[in-house]
């Protein structure tokens, strides 16, 4: 078809064209296994064993006989974790939001979402045929200035936001979101992707960061696919919420249930970082070190000490260019371009994770001195 590749060959000229590139053989430093657990030895065995007594897959959707007892177990661990009543799974965090939000609310219902949410939270607000108005990004004065003006005009209200932002690195004022959600009688819906195993003195996430208790209004959404280092994604909140998940979440429903032997691996890796709670004091100082020694260099970073410093270079060829430079000295930090990041402001985005050795480091910190 012409006009596909027309379409292609029209984002190869603006420097927006994607393409997959292998890891192997690279210094990876965009990951997004922040506590290192996806080959955690303990992590390893649990799933193994698993796997050999259950098979590779499921077999079905949990509502059919794709839900085992490490599925209950799991969902047990990260309710216990998140200090909730209740936790469902999902397939993943963009199955979990697409399945959540549009039965949370509907036509005769607001949303009010950051203007940075994930692509996934947009999409999901949009399927939901709400009202949506979105608030400038942690402007809460703004989100304020909505709620006066529009809330008393509809049923039910939902506030919905990233934790931690996925291309910032910044983190959302939770205190004052909870206190508006209280105050205009909405929901707030909080994706913890990004906040998991990295807010909090024991990585609980934002609540815990804020020194905020979790309320029946609060919906934490999370995925076990970053700090925890597995795969798929959570909803946690309380008891009725679970049921009515259970029963009108499409894309649970009709989709087929996480690997037994993934949830078991994704078990152990939440038992580990509650046992070493070291490993989120060590994501920090790891991140404040980078942070520092980029900095030093000259680069123009981004750091909200979290473990995400986006290096900013706002140019989509630049940033082509400098990470396929950096990928001749086998170091791999992707590019990241519109739509993903508004036009202008293209940036390599760095994460940090405790897999990091003291050389990993240097050959970094040399590649950049070179640049």
């Amino acid at each position: 078809m012409q006009w596909i590749e027309e379409e292609l060959e029209r984002l190869r000229f603006e420097s927006l064209y994607r393409q997959r590139s292998l890891r192997e053989g690279l210094l990876d430093f965009c990951s997004n296994d922040y506590l290192a657990m996806k080959d955690h030895p303990e992590v390893i065995e649990e799933s193994v064993k698993v796997l050999r007594n259950y098979g590779l897959g499921s077999g079905a959707s949990a509502l059919v006989s794709g839900y085992t007892k490490h599925h209950r177990d799991l969902e047990d661990k990260l309710s216990e974790f998140k200090l909730t009543p209740c936790c469902v799974l999902f397939g993943s965090g963009y199955l979990a939001n697409l399945g959540t939000i549009p039965v949370l609310v509907g036509e005769d219902d607001l949303v009010l979402s950051d203007q940075l949410n994930h692509a996934s939270i947009i999409d999901a607000c949009r399927l939901s045929k709400s009202k949506v108005l979105v608030y400038r990004h942690g402007d809460y004065q703004h989100l304020e200035e909505l709620l006066k003006t529009f809330r008393n005009y509809h049923r039910r209200c939902l506030i919905v936001t990233d934790t931690v932002f996925s291309m910032d690195g910044d983190i959302a004022d939770i205190r004052t979101l909870k206190r508006y959600a209280e105050e205009f009688d909405c929901m707030l819906y909080l994706d913890e992707a990004h906040a998991t195993g990295v807010l909090g003195p024991s990585g609980k996430g934002g609540l815990e960061e804020f020194g905020e208790s979790w309320e029946d209004y609060i919906v934490v959404m999370g995925t076990l696919s970053k700090a925890i280092g597995s795969y798929g994604a959570f909803v946690c909140g309380s008891k009725v919420l679970c049921d009515y998940l259970v029963n009108k979440a499409r894309s649970l429903i009709f989709s087929t249930s996480l690997p037994p032997a993934v949830c078991a691996g994704a078990k152990k890796a939440i038992e580990i970082i509650q046992r070493e709670s070291w490993r989120v004091r060590k994501l920090k100082e790891k991140s404040e070190l980078i942070y520092s020694r980029l900095s030093t260099i000259g680069l123009e970073v981004l750091f909200h000490h979290t473990p995400i410093l986006p290096i900013m270079v706002y140019e989509e060829a630049k940033a082509l260019d400098l990470r396929d430079r950096l990928l001749k000295q086998g170091i791999l930090i992707q590019a990241i371009r519109y739509p993903t990041v508004p036009i202008g402001m293209a940036r390599l985005r760095l994460t940090t994770t405790l897999r990091y050795t003291d050389d990993y480091l240097e050959r970094l910190f040399k590649a950049f001195e070179k640049l």
